[in-house]
């Protein structure tokens, strides 16, 4: 919820020669090449529906790897759905046009590769689309919530925050909640020819750590996966016995619905759907704690807990949406003290999903912390497309460690292997604790090609392993 100048001068202090940070763009930039998808950031995705409060817009083109083209002049449009308009930096209006649908669009010009303007708010309470579509580029697009104007904003006092003092590992981690359903589909995985247990294969490679997702009822009719149940406490239970005896740690990641939990969808499950809120709260707590002992009575307890998945516009809808802050930090205080009520020693992470977002970070960590929402470390997702460039994920990881005292993690992240660990693992006062690929399993993330095999990207983990976890 900062304004643009203040943004700006945060990045000015942060690049001053004492704190001068490492620029990533030669990395994340290339002059020329193929354009495959339009690259669009948000630095703020809620607002206040005051008809003033803005977010910076970046729009760049990328190629296959989600590097941006810095010579590209590709045409765009961006589109806006919902209570909102977006303007030039400046603040003055642009013009306007109308598609034969009746959607409304302008046009943008690229400098340099890349276009900046502004989203502002309109004066209803919503969600708003904006898309930025260039031809059959793969459009860029975000989902903002707008908030009631009267949301009461709160500031954590110091006595809020206090160091982490659990102990928390370095993490190499991979996120294979997949994993069930692929071997039931018969896939396969090898190693320099070798054929592998797949959590074997990534820790022969150095990953140290498993994340896994749960789902509440998964197997009903609208659930994640409808009769079979994957990603439910059974299956959960399973692959942390094979974790655990590969001697890696484990992560899991309650989502709290029945289905996925992001930023654009956060049900709640079916069997809690008409609850009311004090016992919405209940049974988050109950469930929680049901989960943990199944964990604990197998011997299989988790070294760290999410509570949540990536909760920047909050969880359990409509009862715990951001718009409703109180409410929100109320069911993640129940969460929390599931899990402490079995295990008052496991870390447990708030998991926002703006690893380059630093101005809604902040909005999200004040109005939690303030509210009594207390936890032992930030995870963050990273994905070029959507959270900013590798030096707006520096820049936020640096600065959310000084302002509340807590070791971050890039628990979600994709591209950019080696620089992302770079970036964790360099975070002042060794406050960067990892970071965890999603579903690296996938042929898609480069390290295993269609038959299964490895290909020679995985000698980046190699190479980190040694660099940050001293291992041989």
């Amino acid at each position: 919820m900062f304004t643009l100048v203040i943004a700006i001068a945060l990045m000015v202090q942060c690049s001053s020669p004492k704190t001068k940070p490492i620029d990533y763009s030669s990395v994340s930039q290339v002059k020329t090449g193929a354009p495959v998808s339009v690259m669009l950031t948000s630095y703020s995705t809620t607002l206040l529906a005051n008809g003033s409060d803005h977010a910076r817009l970046r729009i760049a083109i990328t190629d296959s790897l989600n590097r941006e083209i810095t010579s590209a002049t590709n045409p765009v449009q961006l589109f806006v759905s919902g209570d909102g308009k977006v303007t030039a930096l400046d603040g003055s209006e642009l013009v306007m046009q109308t598609d034969t649908s009746g959607a409304s669009f302008t046009e943008l010009i690229l400098e340099n590769g890349e276009s900046n303007l502004l989203f502002v708010a309109g004066t209803h309470p919503g969600k708003v689309k904006v898309e930025a579509r260039s031809g059959k580029l793969w459009p860029g697009a975000h989902e903002i919530h707008t908030l009631p104007a009267d949301f009461v904003m709160m500031k954590p006092t110091p006595d809020q925050l206090s160091p982490t003092t659990k102990e928390i590992d370095r993490m190499m981690g991979a996120d294979i909640s997949f994993l069930p359903q692929i071997e039931d589909q018969g896939v396969k995985f090898w190693d320099k020819g070798v054929e592998k247990d797949a959590i074997k294969l990534l820790r022969d490679h150095g990953l140290n750590a498993i994340r896994l997702r749960i789902f509440v009822n998964p197997e009903t009719e609208n659930g994640y996966s409808p009769e079979k149940g994957y990603c439910g406490l059974p299956y959960t239970l399973e692959m942390a016995k094979r974790i655990k005896k590969a001697g890696m740690k484990f992560l899991i990641d309650f989502h709290y619905s029945d289905y996925w939990a992001d930023p654009q969808q956060q049900y709640k499950p079916q069997r809690w759907a008409d609850l009311d809120f004090e016992t919405l709260k209940d049974s988050v707590k109950e469930y929680t704690s049901h989960v943990m002992i199944a964990l604990e009575k197998q011997g299989t307890p988790p070294d760290m807990v999410q509570v949540g998945n990536e909760i920047n516009h909050g969880m359990l809808w409509p009862e715990g949406h951001i718009g409703h802050p109180d409410q929100l930090a109320g069911l993640l205080k129940a969460g929390v003290a599931g899990v402490e009520a079995v295990d008052p020693d496991v870390p447990v992470m708030m998991h926002i999903a703006l690893g380059g977002q630093n101005e809604e970070a902040v909005f999200w960590l004040d109005n939690m912390i303030a509210r009594g929402v207390h936890f032992d470390i930030i995870g963050l997702s990273y994905y070029p497309r959507w959270h900013g460039t590798l030096n707006d994920l520096n820049y936020n990881l640096t600065d959310l460690v000084k302002r509340y005292n807590k070791p971050v993690n890039v628990v979600e992240y994709s591209d950019y292997k080696k620089e992302v660990h770079d970036i964790a693992f360099n975070v002042p006062d060794n406050m960067g604790k990892g970071a965890c690929i999603w579903e690296p399993l996938n042929f898609r993330s480069g390290l295993f090609d269609k038959d299964g095999r490895t290909t020679e990207l995985f000698s980046v983990y190699d190479d980190l392993s040694k660099k940050y976890l001293n291992q041989k």
